[in-house]
């Protein structure tokens, strides 16, 4: 990714769950907010972008407008994923804050709404958003052009964790590391090193108390190999994102990310792969969700130091 630009996935992906919430006949939840803040010319791209992906197909099937990057949003390899994994996420960050969570640190926000759209329940908490200078600067740009007043509670850190630790970022923030936390960690495991997401676990481990909670995504190692079975979409996926400059780096294994997460005192609850996310809030099939196996969200808890 440069470093002058904000990241093409943030952006698509903030749009996948506002296409989810106004098209699929089953919505998750109600997250229209792409639709406003990501920029007509990120739009424009996206939308050439699927015109060229699917070719003459196109004009079969939609014409050329908005329904054409609804589309393409929505046969993308990543649409099941990112709509499960947030709506998994934000169901256990309510339990979460019902037990005394005060704080909720989201690594690598993106476009992520929740500050614009947050429900009562969550009122009272902090919301610390963590990403990249040039995501985070066009995102806070976005929202003013929006017209969205922001209380004290939320806060932006600028940080690049390819290079930054985590706990050198929130240390530049309002960030208390005696209260009980959630940290969300989606979309970007992938695009960091084994090494970098390795020294990202120890630190959100270590810069908040024993009893906090982290949710988090990761790819199966597996696909990494020549001769994995993958989707062939998903290839397609590693490609596509390769291309824009945001290729996938590395994954973990399903079979032993358990170990290293208790080597860096983190408690894990539950790994479950995008089919088994699709079974528990898409069992009857709606939404027709693609997922893919290879595709993990996993939610810990902090064991203390």
């Amino acid at each position: 990714m440069s470093p002058l630009i904000a990241s093409r996935t943030s952006l698509a992906t903030s749009l996948m769950r506002a296409v989810h919430s106004r098209v699929d006949p089953a919505p998750l939840f109600n997250d229209t907010w792409g639709d406003r803040l990501v920029p007509a010319s990120a739009k424009a791209a996206l939308r050439q972008r699927v015109i060229d992906r699917m070719g003459i197909r196109i004009s079969v099937e939609v014409e050329a407008g908005s329904e054409a990057l609804d589309l393409g949003l929505r046969t993308n390899a990543a649409y099941a994923d990112v709509i499960l994994r947030s709506r998994y996420t934000e169901d256990v960050l309510k339990r979460a804050v019902a037990r005394g969570v005060l704080q909720y640190v989201i690594i690598g926000a993106g476009f992520d709404s929740f500050i614009c759209r947050r429900p009562a329940w969550a009122e009272g908490i902090t919301v610390i958003e963590v990403d990249h200078p040039a995501t985070q600067r066009l995102k806070r740009a976005r929202l003013e052009a929006c017209g969205v007043t922001l209380p004290r509670s939320v806060e932006f850190v600028e940080a690049d964790l390819s290079m930054d630790a985590l706990g050198t970022a929130l240390a530049r923030s309002s960030f208390q590391a005696d209260r009980l936390t959630f940290f969300s960690w989606l979309g970007v495991t992938m695009y960091l090193t084994r090494e970098a997401n390795l020294s990202s676990l120890r630190s959100i481990a270590t810069c908040a108390p024993a009893g906090s909670e982290l949710v988090f995504t990761y790819v199966d190692e597996a696909i990494f190999r020549p001769d994995y079975p993958v989707d062939e979409s998903l290839r397609r996926l590693a490609s596509s994102v390769s291309a824009s400059g945001e290729a996938f780096l590395s994954g973990f294994d399903p079979c032993t990310i358990g170990d290293l997460l208790l080597d860096a005192r983190l408690f894990p609850i539950e790994d479950l792969d995008g089919n088994q996310v699709a079974a528990r809030y898409d069992a009857a099939g709606q939404n027709a969700f693609r997922t893919a196996a290879a595709a993990h969200i996993v939610h810990v808890r902090g064991m203390g130091s």
